[in-house]
């Protein structure tokens, strides 16, 4: 008699996205290191299959929810899919750690894990939206499971964090000129300086005279960093940035 074999189905899983989160971060620089850096706002609108209001029943109880998600703008990935070491952007860029004692996202399976403050939960057509700030995500990234998070269990304030606690107090002084931070709504003008203090630049790149931008909110943020202290030296909607690119591209 030929035996059964009997897959067990957690070595063979598929991750289906169940939602879509909304942020301000149409791509990957600028967006918080962490979550919880920065009160970044996002909503979660979860695809039609899943919008069975019952699944969410009870969730409104909880202040805070794990996210568990995919890093789909993961860029430089190598052809493994993924890195043995990393280079930590709050270690400079030049020593490298094991990827398990990071968060990096170049990992064999890129899933990222967000702690988010659950704000309000909006009934709309697209169904019940759960609305999150403290967000970490690209605008589209795939949500791939919710759960709510206990403080009892899941806050350890003694626990060794690693090089990651010991640069918990990094920032940078943010010089925002007047005419340009003008042009941010109110709205966005707290959060934005959180997050250009928390240095979005990439570790390897240390250049004092380079010119970086960041899109966020539908604006294109152009900052200088020296000595500690970041400048902004332009803000233009997106749209008026595409604009300017095709008349240089013209020309």
């Amino acid at each position: 008699m030929k035996e059964a074999v009997i897959e067990n189905p957690a070595e063979s899983l598929i991750l289906r996205p169940i939602a879509r989160i909304r942020t301000d971060f149409p791509e990957k620089f600028g967006v918080p290191r962490q979550s919880g850096l920065a009160d970044t706002k996002g909503e979660i609108v979860f695809l039609p299959e899943y919008r069975n209001p019952e699944a969410l029943r009870g969730i409104e109880e909880y202040s805070h929810l794990w996210i568990l998600w995919g890093f789909s703008q993961a860029a430089g990935r190598s052809e493994k899919g993924w890195h043995s070491t990393v280079r930590p952007p709050r270690l400079g860029g030049n020593e490298r750690i094991g990827v398990f004692a990071t968060r990096s996202p170049f990992r064999p399976n890129p899933i990222g894990l967000s702690c988010v403050r659950l704000e309000k939960i909006l009934k709309r057509r697209e169904g019940l939206v759960l609305c999150v700030a403290g967000v970490d995500m690209t605008d589209g990234s795939p949500v791939y499971d919710i759960k709510p998070y206990l403080p009892y269990v899941d806050a350890y304030p003694e626990a060794s964090g690693s090089f990651a606690g010991r640069m918990k107090n990094y920032e940078l002084l943010v010089e925002f000129p007047e005419k340009w931070l003008e042009k941010v709504p109110p709205e966005h003008r707290t959060v934005l300086r959180r997050i250009l203090s928390q240095d979005p630049r990439p570790a390897y790149q240390g250049s004092s005279e380079r010119i970086y931008g960041m899109q966020y909110a539908g604006l294109e943020v152009k900052f200088m960093v020296a000595e500690g202290v970041l400048t902004v030296c332009k803000v233009e909607s997106c749209g008026k940035k595409r604009e300017n690119d095709m008349m240089q591209k013209a020309e």
